[in-house]
């Protein structure tokens, strides 16, 4: 068993296309880190909105309670989620309370039900992004979001893109900025887990290691869209840095006589082997864990994508 790294940051993203929260240890769930993913904001036609649409989220900052992190920890009547963005008031959701069940809510390929947190959150999002939207909550009571089973089967998420995790090195980070005009910070690729003190990207070969004594298993790269390319400080776009993925870690670069789909990756998605049966018990991950690979792939080739 190979110490291949150790863990250097940790980010959960609350509301799907809003900034993330930086925390220094997350708990897992069946879907992913808690909290992660839980809420998005929807259009007028109950379909996900994102940054690829709606840049302007790349703003909204997302507060929970610090004790929210901590295994075991469960909301109060009083406990809230509080969302900043600028020119507009702190929006106060509380994370306890009964919500009305809006049907045929989508994101990707999925739809279902979900809750819907009220008119006051609906007009504060429809009022800072220029159109009508709603804020939503995954209803975990009645609904599954299954991971693509060609990967994982048996697995499921929220409103992640696809997967319950995403984890990339600070040595692939580092490797992009030497070939960068300027750098970009790890927040354009919006990972859950950040390794530091392994080879550029060498998490792209780990097929199942350890945290600590928590499983995971990398099941597919991350093909990457124009996320990346949002400054996360302003909401401005530009082509960087896919233009220069485009030349070293693109499906054609990397996957040499395979089918190509035009694609650059940057990371990999994992699911958390154990999460099916963890149920309540609330393991965690923290800053400083080491990294443990018991399996890996021989080259990038092999890789899923």
């Amino acid at each position: 068993m190979e110490l291949a790294a150790t863990v250097s940051g940790l980010f959960i993203y609350p509301i799907k296309g809003c900034r993330g929260i930086s925390v220094s240890q997350a708990c897992i769930s069946s879907t992913g880190f808690r909290w992660d993913r839980q809420w998005m904001v929807v259009n007028s036609k109950l379909r996900s909105c994102t940054q690829r649409v709606e840049p302007k989220l790349a703003l909204v900052e997302v507060e929970l309670p610090a004790e929210a992190f901590s295994g075991g920890w469960e909301p109060e009547g009083d406990s809230v989620m509080v969302i900043r963005a600028p020119g507009m008031y702190a929006l106060k959701i509380p994370l306890k309370k009964e919500h009305l069940v809006v049907d045929n809510v989508s994101v990707w390929e999925w739809s279902g039900s979900v809750l819907d947190e009220g008119h006051e959150a609906s007009e504060w999002f429809s009022n800072y992004l220029g159109n009508h939207c709603r804020l939503v909550r995954f209803n975990s009571d009645s609904e599954v979001r299954a991971v693509d089973p060609k990967y994982s089967p048996g697995y499921k998420t929220m409103f992640s893109d696809g997967f319950p995790f995403l984890l990339i090195s600070q040595g692939s980070l580092d490797a992009l900025n030497e070939r960068l005009e300027g750098t970009v910070p790890i927040n354009r690729f919006r990972p859950n887990i950040v390794v530091d003190g392994c080879d550029p990207f060498s998490e792209d070969l780990w097929t199942v290691f350890k945290i600590c004594e928590i499983e995971f298993h990398g099941v597919k790269l991350c093909s990457r869209c124009k996320v990346p390319t949002i400054d996360q400080e302003t909401g401005e776009g530009g082509v960087e840095p896919t233009e220069t993925l485009l030349k070293f870690r693109s499906d054609i670069i990397l996957r040499p006589g395979k089918n190509h789909k035009g694609k650059v990756y940057f990371g990999q998605n994992l699911i958390c082997k154990d999460s099916p049966i963890l149920g309540e018990n609330w393991p965690t991950v923290k800053v400083g864990d080491p990294i443990h690979v018991l399996q890996k792939l021989s080259c990038f080739a092999d890789a899923a994508v």
